[in-house]
């Protein structure tokens, strides 16, 4: 990685973003599952800033490593966190990071989609009755269809393909 990625472009299939929660990790496993019953592909993509990155390798007290390094240690992690979704083998599956703000990274990344599709993460009671502001204002700037998956409200599992 030479330069740090400000956009991604995705070209048909889901477009799914990862915060790095467990509200995430539950709503990968459901848009996994639709990838494969639909055979589309799977972008998995987040966006961070210096105060969302895991601290890279380089890093030691009195040394800000470069923004490539912070970028590789955001990908490595969504990495991780891909592998531990243990999605079908059959998904192809690809992990992207964007160092821009969620939801116009999220937007811009949407022009090719066919589906984007995100976690919500609900507080519980009368707050977790609203969509957090990022799958709020995806919901209604996004250039394509979006979903948005809550913590523990999968309803009717999908049939196997």
């Amino acid at each position: 990685m030479d330069e740090v990625r400000e956009a991604v472009t995705v070209e048909g299939g889901i477009l799914f973003g990862h915060d790095g929660s467990t509200c995430a990790q539950e709503a990968l496993q459901w848009a996994g599952r639709l990838a494969l019953r639909a055979d589309l592909d799977l972008h998995v993509v987040r966006s961070w800033s210096l105060t969302t990155a895991p601290r890279p390798a380089t890093w030691t007290p009195g040394y800000v490593p470069p923004l490539v390094d912070w970028e590789k240690a955001v990908l490595d992690e969504l990495t991780r966190h891909v592998a531990v979704a243990e999605l079908d083998p059959g998904v192809r599956v690809s992990c992207s990071v964007v160092h821009k703000a969620p939801a116009p990274a999220l937007t811009a990344a949407a022009e090719g989609a066919n589906l984007l599709i995100v976690g919500a993460r609900g507080h519980g009671g009368f707050a977790g009755l609203l969509l957090g502001s990022v799958s709020d204002q995806l919901v209604h700037h996004a250039p394509c269809p979006v979903t948005v998956v809550r913590t523990g409200a999968f309803g009717r599992e999908l049939p196997p393909a």
